[in-house]
């Protein structure tokens, strides 16, 4: 209704009260957006992007196709904070139906990637049977960590402060793998640092801008941070005495 007002009146978005503070708080989620996809490239170059643009990318379909698939959740979360900053409610609102199904492929691509992976890499002899069935609580607790917080993000879709932060945290979740390449896990405290950096970025805006930081972000920084902490389990016993038959499983 406020839209087809202003549309009759010839009022401009500029008159209205607040609107320089919502295009301020929209172009700063575009830069976070534009801040994961350089963690994606930097985490990513040296093993996919950077043989693709010299055409030696030699990978399985299922993970091309994976690798497919994520980059447009990425561009597909900075088309959406672009059309935002414009203020075309009406076609973000378009696209995010079609952004609901499309993380349901992210999350479908993730799992079938994330129990391949190992499978693909055991029979071929690159990792042991321990190895690849460690791995396995990796990719699959980043997909619990993601498709819960994009869950929860389409849940609260009708209340942006809500959605919009849990969408930054669930493409967090993403950004796993990318931090893993980076080769930061030798540093356990520095790899955290930069895994959750948009998380902090977010909470040191909403600080600034607010005075006061959103529960959304906390929940999401303390819910990745826990989940992170699988990878102390990757090589127990109390992992592998499930991710073992697992990986059997599979590979039969």
């Amino acid at each position: 209704m406020q839209t087809a007002t202003i549309e009759n009146t010839g009022e401009t978005a500029a008159a209205r009260p607040g609107t320089t503070r919502r295009i301020g708080h929209t172009r700063f989620y575009l830069g976070l957006s534009l801040f994961m996809v350089a963690i994606v490239l930097a985490g990513f170059w040296p093993s996919y992007f950077g043989p693709m643009l010299r055409g030696n990318v030699a990978r399985p379909l299922v993970v091309q196709l994976h690798g497919i698939v994520f980059v447009g959740w990425m561009v597909l979360l900075v088309v959406q904070v672009a059309v935002a900053v414009r203020g075309d409610v009406g076609l973000h609102r378009r696209i995010g139906q079609w952004g609901i199904a499309y993380g349901c492929l992210v999350l479908a691509m993730g799992l079938a990637v994330g129990l391949a992976a190992p499978v693909m890499h055991a029979n071929a002899g690159d990792w042991t049977r321990d190895r690849a069935a460690g791995f396995l609580l990796t990719t699959l607790g980043d997909m619990v960590l993601f498709g819960s917080f994009f869950g929860a993000a389409v849940w609260y879709k009708s209340r942006p402060e809500i959605h919009k932060r849990l969408m930054v945290v669930a493409t967090v979740a993403l950004l796993f793998a990318a931090v893993g390449r980076t080769g930061l896990d030798s540093s356990p405290a520095l790899f955290e640092f930069v895994w959750l950096s948009p998380i902090l970025v977010g909470i040191s805006y909403d600080w600034i801008s607010r005075r006061r930081v959103h529960p959304a972000y906390i929940v999401g920084l303390v819910g990745l941070f826990v989940g992170s902490l699988r990878v102390m389990l990757e090589g127990s016993e109390t992992w592998l005495v499930i991710g073992r038959p697992l990986l059997d499983a599979l590979r039969s």
